[in-house]
């Protein structure tokens, strides 16, 4: 379709019509037909039927539905007792795919409905989405610019804050590109429009804000993937091999062959994880609100945890988001009172509409009333502002800019300043006319101005908290490197003398040494935010990104987990994962906290669900060689996964747990896993080896498996439970009530029955055995990882190895 109404717009001659006649209606018409108007672009997201459709209509919904399918037409109501949670995570995944939508299309750049346009010589007003390509727009003061435009009469100053990420006024005249997006803040003028629809400035970037990233999943969330596609592959095999043996070989009945090959394959699949870990996450995120943490993407919360750089803004992140004058240094023969006078002239011709110039006229407070010729603006490609006066003509700004030739010869006092952590402006008197642009003629220093940015009382805390858990922080600002550095110094940033001029950062592969070596960046363009991003994670860092502007929203949407302040743009709020609803960075700690208790809770709950996923993979491979029954029924399984699983996972799962997290999520969970699931098999074997030679019952054989299966799901909980608790051991104990009353109780809802004496003592023997052969198969498993790790250390230190 784009490559189609680029054809369409080639095809149209572009013209440049008289700035008081405009288009003719034929004209637009003609536009409008080769597909050269002002069209919003649509969000490149699933529309709610795609959700539905996509989280209902699953690889394991397919299964289940056909397992209920089975046991309905069998007759075995009662062994449905699997579907609430298949339910449960199918609409849990539904809302909140719904919910990121919601947050997605609500970023919204572009506020202007309607335009004041030009077309057979009158002025009218039309939607903005009406416009079309070399159309003549009246702009004035307060206007947004629906799309790319270039001036042909008039004189206006513009806020680019979606390019250069400070709110700063841009003088812009005849010939003069008005980017989509931005806002007149003063002046009027006609302008041309360039690109409009999904070829202006703001659609491009409304696009790539509101993309969803492919592959956007945390480890834990990974390896729970990766979980669900091995059973996916395994279940339908060995399904099919289970009923062919049962059903045919074994000639068993058709409800007892479909019951126990269905108990076989829901055993091997993990259907309460995803689950546990879509509520654990969602109760992470209510805990964090009341911090004041409004969280939009659950699964940051791990991530930010898993976090190893952390890039952070100098304004508003490391100090307050405001500024005030500390001194002037004269640089020429003019007393303080003078430069004071000049100064105040200066502020109260400039509007605040930055913190610095807000700064300057709380300050500088006392003006002369002399007369005013002209000003510009601050501009933030040119560094400077200017005002005219009837005795000369005077700019301030960043003295490399302002002095250029004459900045060696103050170099030492200006770095000095800014070693003490103060933003060093220049003022001088020009001797040209200042219009905005690049300044040509001599300036004469008059005075060096010192701003400074206080620091955040938690800030130095904050900082040293990340240090000491091994994050590196990276300040990434606008600023003078050397006033930024200093700063970072203050703050407690770790190797905050290491600094560089970004401006310097001339290609990727300058930029990606520069962020291995360097600490704090300065002059930072917002381009060059994204670029920082991308060279980290080239180097297999998980990245954090602070924003406010829109003009940070790329950059946020490329880190592994993006922040925003809340004070920040509407946008940015929208786009990031993370919200400091107060603006407060000291909240970053208690996310991280957040993340370890959700990541450390969910590695021993999922643990226990691997040992219900292993046991039944192994047991269903032995019961097919040695040609043994499947000793289990669906709501057998049920009830285990409800009390030794279920119930205690989730438990579990809120408990504090703020410890550093270490190694993989996945190999942790296997090995926590196996010594449960190896026992299981070894206990439920037994029982069914010794139960065809004491010849007791299939049923007794399935009840006494199902109460072996639950002693030992309570000695793993146990054991990941450690260091035990008061609130555990009420977790273990309220399981284990749980289990008694279901056996004597609900045995018609679970299929068990009433055990002989020889059942008994099998159960009771094989439970005492259980004890001591889940004990070595872990003295096995850790002595293992420990001798694995020993060789690996000798390994690293043998001559010609890496580390030497």
């Amino acid at each position: 379709m784009k490559k189609k109404a680029g054809i369409q717009q080639a095809a149209v001659a572009r013209l440049t019509p008289p700035a008081d006649k405009g288009l003719t209606a034929a004209q637009v018409e003609e536009r409008i037909a080769a597909g050269m108007a002002n069209t919003p672009v649509k969000p490149p997201s699933k529309s709610v039927g795609q959700i539905i459709f996509t989280n209902v209509f699953t690889y394991f919904n397919f299964i289940f539905v056909v397992f209920s399918v089975l046991l309905i037409i069998a007759g075995s109501y009662r062994d449905l007792t699997f579907m609430p949670v298949i339910i449960t995570n199918t609409l849990i995944g539904i809302i909140q795919e719904m919910r990121s939508k919601s947050l997605l299309d609500k970023i919204t750049m572009l506020n202007s409905p309607t335009a004041k346009v030009i077309r057979d010589g009158i002025e009218q007003d039309i939607q903005s989405d009406r416009l079309v390509a070399d159309d003549i727009v009246i702009f004035k003061a307060g206007d947004q610019i629906p799309a790319d435009a270039v001036v042909i009469d008039g004189k206006v100053s513009a806020n680019e804050a979606l390019l250069t990420g400070e709110a700063d006024e841009i003088v812009k005249e005849k010939g003069a590109e008005l980017m989509s997006g931005s806002y007149i803040v003063s002046g009027n003028c006609r302008a041309r429009l360039t690109k409009v629809g999904a070829e202006s400035y703001i659609s491009q970037l409304t696009l790539q804000a509101k993309k969803v990233k492919t592959g956007e999943q945390s480890e834990m969330i990974r390896s729970l993937n990766k979980i669900v596609k091995l059973a996916g592959f395994i279940i339908i095999p060995l399904g099919v091999l289970q009923f062919y043996a049962s059903y045919v070989t074994r000639e068993i009945g058709y409800t007892d062959s479909i019951r126990t090959t269905i108990a076989s394959v829901i055993g091997m699949i993990p259907e309460g994880l995803f689950l546990l870990a879509s509520v654990t996450l969602a109760i992470s995120a209510m805990r964090l609100a009341r911090q004041k943490v409004l969280v939009h993407n659950m699964k940051c919360i791990e991530t930010l945890a898993r976090v190893n750089v952390l890039c952070v803004d100098k304004t508003g992140t490391i100090t307050e988001n405001t500024m005030r004058v500390t001194g002037v240094n004269p640089l020429g023969e003019h007393t303080e009172e003078e430069l004071y006078s000049l100064l105040s002239d200066f502020a109260a011709e400039q509007s605040a509409d930055n913190i610095t110039m807000a700064a300057m006229k709380q300050y500088f407070t006392k003006p002369t009333g002399g007369l005013i010729v002209s000003h510009t603006d601050f501009s933030s490609e040119f560094k400077y502002s200017s005002v005219t006066l009837e005795k000369g003509a005077y700019v301030l700004g960043a003295p490399e800019w302002v002095l250029r030739d004459r900045y060696e010869q103050y170099r030492e006092a200006i770095e000095s300043d800014g070693r003490k952590g103060y933003r060093v402006l220049a003022f001088a008197k020009y001797d040209g006319k200042p219009d905005g642009k690049a300044l040509t003629e001599d300036c004469e220093p008059l005075a060096l101005v010192l701003i400074t940015n206080p620091i955040r009382e938690t800030a130095p805390e904050t900082f040293k908290f990340f240090a000491d858990e091994g994050v590196e922080v990276k300040v990434i600002s606008g600023d003078n490197p050397i006033t930024v550095s200093e700063v970072a110094k203050q703050a407690g940033i770790a190797n905050a003398e290491r600094y560089v001029d970004a401006s310097t950062l001339t290609n990727d592969e300058v930029i990606f040494e520069a962020m291995k070596n360097y600490t704090v960046f300065g002059r930072v363009t917002p381009d060059q935010k994204r670029k920082f991003v991308k060279a980290l994670q080239q180097q297999d860092k998980v990245v954090a990104m602070t924003g406010d502007g829109v003009n940070d929203i790329l950059a946020l949407k490329d880190a592994d987990c993006s922040i925003a302040m809340a004070s920040g743009s509407d946008a940015a709020v929208q786009a990031a994962q993370l919200v400091l609803l107060d603006s407060d960075f000291s909240h970053m700690t208690s996310v991280v906290m957040e993340g370890r208790q959700v990541v450390n809770n969910m590695e021993r709950s999922g643990s226990l669900f691997l040992v219900k996923n292993i046991f039944s993979i192994i047991l269903s491979i032995v019961t097919l060689i040695f040609g043994v029954v499947y000793p289990l029924t669906p709501s057998q399984i049920t009830l285990i996964s409800l009390f030794t699983i279920g119930i205690p996972a989730f438990l579990l799962s809120q408990v504090p747990d703020h410890y550093l997290i270490r190694g993989h999520f996945m190999k942790n969970i296997i090995l926590k896993a196996l010594p449960g699931a190896i026992t299981d098999v070894f206990v439920v074997i037994a029982m069914v080896v010794f139960g065809e030679i004491f010849e007791v019952s299939q049923g007794e054989i399935m009840t006494s498996s199902t109460i072996l299966l639950s002693v030992v799901g309570i000695m793993v909980l146990r054991h990941i439970s450690k260091p035990l608790s008061r609130y555990k051991w009420s977790i273990i104990l309220l399981c284990t009530a749980g289990l008694i009353v279901a056996f004597r109780l609900l045995g018609w809802v679970f299929g068990t029955t009433t055990l002989s004496t020889k059942s008994i003592l099998l159960c009771v023997n094989f439970g005492i055995m259980a004890d001591t052969f889940i004990r070595f198969i872990r003295f096995i498993i850790v002595n293992t990882e420990n001798m694995l790790f020993q060789l690996k250390i000798t390994k690293g230190n043998a001559p010609g190895s890496e580390t030497e």
